[in-house]
């Protein structure tokens, strides 16, 4: 990518800040940052991240920013790589009285990263609570030597390393690097697996994120943990160097082997054995002009490869992710499930255990956890039973909750191997999960159920299906499937289904789209083996 460069003596002009956003105009392209009370918080570029109106360029506020917008403040426009003062007015937004302040929930001063997602930068940290980051990180790499993997900080964490010896100011996290001795993906894949379950011996928690990638958690001194996620990485047979998520490019061995050290925060890391080579290949040639407001532009090519190789088990994770991260930071009531317990109830007998897939926030399980029956939740991302999870965990009631990748099969038999042995008869809920997961993630459902439910008990099913008259409202992640396509399907895999009906909801949420507005029809089904 660029870095915007501008004629000496080019000026910010007719600015003007709203509950919208920004609006200024600039005839050459400007990096900046939004000052809050004289302390950064955001950065972005006028033009690319700008919707074009007239000569001006107005730039929206950030989602993660705007809840915060409710006050005054003495806001300020400052150039980033000169530090020149553009713009600073005291400014009021929204409909609030006092000062406006962006932190984080226990109130510590936070700003937006790279992503424009909220977190306490580094900026903002003294040496003294930077510390456990920087022992994580030897301990991570300490810890992966011991796997048999030479590997370095990279990204964010290498740059600021080579650049000035610190960790950047706007940024808010660690990342880990390697690259593999294996030129092919599979055996990368391989060689990743096998350093996770070393980890996992040494008593580390794994989180994958795809094929070579995870995240490893840290035990800090004061009794939290921190995530340092592990980017691995490859030379194909034609030189090219691949390190996920975001590079492909041309490559020698001996750029990179063997390893170097570099110094971040006084503290001597490892490192490839070509820093300007590798940094170029990560953020361009002018990766030593600093901007907090960097975009990867990934090659569609790189993207398509890096998704075939190691990221055909991720599909649709980010957007659950961010589905209940939203839910919690905004404080959402969970769900009343009053209607699924009495359906469950309905069809009788009563279960011995309860697994539900797909929970979401997990209310089934502990509706029925607090009824003495004992549940077990099962969810792609567990930003969404994490309160539950742990409100179960407090409460002693006899309810769990797994992260669970219906995509990757040894997990789906594992977990069906594990859940089988649990004392039937046994109820399986599959809600809102087959009409959002992929065609292969519902063929592991079925193998899944079937595996569970075998020796008794029955599934109970519920998706969207296509309304037969009126207008269906669009559900965000969902998609309609059709009633008889799941019926050859359940066939296939030795499901019949004793019980069904359909009726038409109310969209679960207000959509922003008028036109979005409705009903949806949803299928509930119950289905048996023998």
């Amino acid at each position: 990518m660029a870095v915007p460069h501008r004629s000496v003596g080019a000026a910010l002009s007719g600015v003007a800040i709203d509950d919208n956003g920004i609006t200024a105009t600039a005839r050459d392209e400007l990096v900046l940052d939004l000052l809050v009370d004289g302390r950064r918080v955001w950065s972005f570029w006028l033009h690319r991240d700008g919707e074009r109106r007239g000569a001006a360029s107005f730039v929206e506020w950030p989602p993660a920013l705007r809840r915060f917008l409710n006050g005054t403040a003495t806001l300020a426009l400052v150039e980033h790589a000169t530090g020149e003062m553009h713009h600073e007015a005291e400014v009021r937004l929204g409909s609030g009285a006092g000062r406006i302040q962006v932190v984080t929930e226990d109130g510590k001063p936070a700003g937006l990263d790279k992503s424009n997602r909220l977190a306490q930068t580094f900026d903002t940290r003294s040496a003294e609570h930077v510390a456990p980051l920087l022992d994580s990180i030897e301990e991570v790499l300490e810890a992966l030597r011991t796997a048999g993997i030479e590997a370095f900080p990279a990204y964010g964490t290498l740059l600021g390393a080579v650049r000035g010896g610190k960790l950047i100011g706007h940024d808010s996290d660690a990342d880990i690097g390697y690259v593999s001795r294996h030129s092919h993906p599979v055996d990368v894949v391989r060689e990743s697996y096998k350093v996770q379950r070393r980890l996992a011996e040494m008593g580390y928690a794994i989180t994958r994120y795809s094929g070579a990638a995870f995240k490893v958690d840290v035990a800090e001194g004061d009794g939290s943990v921190r995530g340092l996620d592990v980017f691995g990485g490859f030379l194909t047979e034609d030189s090219h160097l691949v390190l996920m998520g975001e590079i492909r490019t041309p490559f020698k061995r001996e750029w990179i082997f063997p390893l170097g050290t570099t110094t971040l925060e006084g503290r001597t890391l490892p490192a490839p054995a070509d820093t300007d080579r590798f940094l170029s290949a990560t953020y361009g040639p002018h990766w030593r002009t600093p901007d907090p407001a960097f975009h990867f532009e990934t090659p569609e090519t790189t993207h398509r490869r890096l998704n075939g190789w190691f990221r055909g088990t991720r599909a649709g994770r980010d957007g659950w992710d961010r589905v209940w991260s939203r839910a919690a930071r905004e404080g959402a009531e969970l769900t009343d499930v009053s209607d699924v317990v009495a359906w469950i109830d309905a069809a009788g007998p009563a279960p011995a255990h309860v697994v539900d897939l797909g929970c979401g926030r997990g209310e089934v399980v502990d509706a029925f956890a607090r009824r003495g029956v004992p549940g077990v939740g099962l969810d792609y991302s567990p930003r969404g039973f994490a309160r539950l999870a742990a409100e179960a965990a407090a409460g002693g009631l006899p309810a769990s909750y797994r992260a669970f990748n219906l995509l990757e099969l040894r997990q789906v038999l594992s977990t069906g191997a594990d859940l089988a042995r649990l004392p039937g008869p046994r109820v399986v809920l599959a809600r809102n999960l087959a009409d959002v997961t992929t065609p292969t993630g519902r063929d592991h459902l079925w193998r899944l159920a079937q595996m569970l439910l075998r020796d008794g008990g029955r599934l109970h099913l519920e998706f969207q299906v296509n309304a037969t008259e009126g207008p269906s409202a669009k559900v965000r992640l969902q998609r309609p499937l059709r009633a008889q396509r799941i019926r050859k399907d359940l066939a296939a895999r030795g499901g019949r289904v004793v019980a069904e009906s359909q009726m038409d909801v109310a969209a679960p949420t207000a959509p922003q789209d008028p036109a979005e507005a409705g009903t949806y029809r949803i299928a509930r089904w119950v289905v048996e083996w023998q």
